[in-house]
């Protein structure tokens, strides 16, 4: 599976509560289960009015129905092609 970063813009996401968050990601995992196909949310960052959702799908397209069937806007989707951190660069699985 490929890894994919969702920006999905939500006004005023940075001040949901816990309970919403807690409710948008079971919707979540809803959709993931009513999709039926490999799917693995990994985490969200919420920054601003916006969620950065990582996820790991087979396509673009895998990822754009979980969005439909959850409810959820897709501003953009965007394949990792690799993952920089403290221990340096890492190449991401094809």
């Amino acid at each position: 599976m490929k890894t994919f970063i969702i920006e999905r813009e939500i006004p005023g996401a940075s001040g949901l509560s816990e309970e919403e968050l807690a409710n948008i990601a079971q919707t979540s995992c809803d959709a993931i289960t009513s999709i039926d196909r490999p799917y693995r949310w990994l985490h969200s960052y919420v920054a601003g009015d916006k969620f950065y959702c990582v996820h790991s799908a087979g396509s673009e397209e895998d990822v754009r129905e979980h969005a439909r069937v959850g409810g959820f806007p897709v501003d953009s989707v965007t394949e990792v092609a690799a993952v920089v951190g403290s221990n340096g660069p890492r190449g991401m699985p094809a």
